[in-house]
């Protein structure tokens, strides 16, 4: 089996030579997603626009390595202030909105680098 990175155009890690996940047969594991605007590389300020991106940014990752949300299994949200989790609630029922068919998810304080306030990784399983 071997491995290939998931590249996204206008997402990318600065300088750092990291993809935005890796895919190893069906299994997939995202770096870190986090606010981006992939049109104005720009990190907006607010946690709510942060976090709408990094939705959406799931799905742009997604969509490029073949695979749809249906796909994830895991997501691990760090954020720097708890109270992230009310701008993060929303989209995620949104994505998810069968409760009966949501993947396991964990949120986790973390310092994370200015400007970032939010920051996801993922696992999916995407199927051929």
């Amino acid at each position: 089996m071997s491995r290939k990175s998931v590249e996204v155009p206008g997402l990318h890690h600065g300088k750092a030579p990291i993809p935005q996940a890796s895919l190893v047969g069906p299994l997939l594991a995202s770096s870190g997603i986090n606010g981006l605007d992939p049109i104005s590389g720009a990190v907006p300020e607010s946690v709510e626009e942060q976090v709408s991106l990094i939705f959406d940014n799931i799905e742009r990752i997604l969509a490029a390595a073949g695979g749809t949300t249906e796909d994830i299994a895991k997501c691990t949200f760090f954020v720097r202030d708890r109270a992230a989790r009310a701008a993060i609630d929303p989209h995620w029922l949104t994505m998810f909105p069968d409760e009966h068919s949501r993947p396991a998810r964990h949120t986790l304080h973390y310092e994370l680098a200015d400007p970032l306030q939010v920051q996801c990784e993922l696992i999916a399983y995407i199927h051929s």
